[in-house]
């Protein structure tokens, strides 16, 4: 699944090849996303100049002068500016075609991405407004998470994966930071000294700028806006290595299930 830094990665990739054109035409070839594409995505942009390529958690936000399109990849999205005259495949289901003779393609074989339309303030829309804080901006520090923390029994994988907590720390990047904030990801969130919250916040902040410099993660069906996949794959400490040594002391990686997910972490270094 597209996380953050795959989301973030795409929309630095479309943007200098979408940001001040035109929308000439929208090309709806399947309605039936994760929640169906409806006219007025189509009339909205349809003739609007894209003023603004933002993202908020892992929606890309095309904004124009009356409207914002809010964009998700789903579990196996992607978005590609290609020409315009490129015949579709199988699975591309929506095309922005551009006053530059380019399209936005949006492929998703899954069909579970959105492609939603919002006429108000965007950040109150329905799917946005209970979000928590960007991980990569100032609102989230050690005084923010230990408020949250609070008395909770919660393990704290589960806790930093919330995205009412913080949004973008997906799976990978959440075993990835537990371990380099050497904490144990079953550790009850509660339990977590200031300190060492502060050390996580660092190294939330740091596996998603490194994963967002590689390229973002290459999984399965993600590529960027530019067609080039993400690297960051080839740096991962312990995600996906159960059984092989620690990067650091050299103990077996261990695998475990937290909340349905496959945990990966490191017995000695995580306390």
């Amino acid at each position: 699944m597209p996380e953050l830094p795959e989301v973030e990665t795409t929309r630095r990739g479309i943007t200098p090849h979408v940001q001040g054109r035109r929308v000439r035409e929208v090309i709806v070839r399947e309605r039936r996303l994760r929640w169906p594409i409806t006219d007025d995505l189509i009339t909205g942009l349809t003739g609007a100049r894209i003023e603004a390529v933002a993202r908020r958690a892992k929606y890309l936000l095309l904004r124009t002068a009356h409207g914002t399109a809010l964009l998700h990849l789903g579990m196996s999205g992607s978005l590609r500016v290609l020409p315009a005259a490129t015949p579709p495949g199988k699975h591309d289901h929506l095309d922005l075609v551009l006053d530059s003779g380019h399209c936005l393609r949006l492929s998703d074989p899954r069909r579970f991405g959105a492609a939603l339309w919002c006429t108000g303030d965007v950040q109150q829309h329905a799917l946005l407004r209970d979000l928590g804080p960007e991980p990569l901006g100032a609102d989230l520090d050690a005084d923010y998470l230990c408020a949250r923390a609070h008395g909770r029994k919660l393990p704290v994988k589960a806790f930093i994966m919330d995205a009412s907590v913080v949004v973008g720390v997906g799976n990978i990047y959440a075993s990835e930071s537990l371990f380099l904030a050497g904490i144990h990801p079953q550790r009850a969130v509660g339990r977590i000294s200031r300190k060492r919250m502060e050390t996580l916040v660092c190294c939330i902040k740091q596996v998603l700028t490194d994963s967002i410099a590689a390229g973002g993660t290459t999984l399965r069906d993600f590529v960027g806006g530019d067609g080039r996949p993400g690297y960051f794959a080839q740096e991962l400490r312990v995600y996906g290595r159960a059984g092989e040594p620690c990067p650091s002391c050299g103990t077996p990686i261990r695998q475990i299930i937290t909340g349905q997910r496959s945990t990966y972490y490191c017995p000695h270094c995580q306390r």
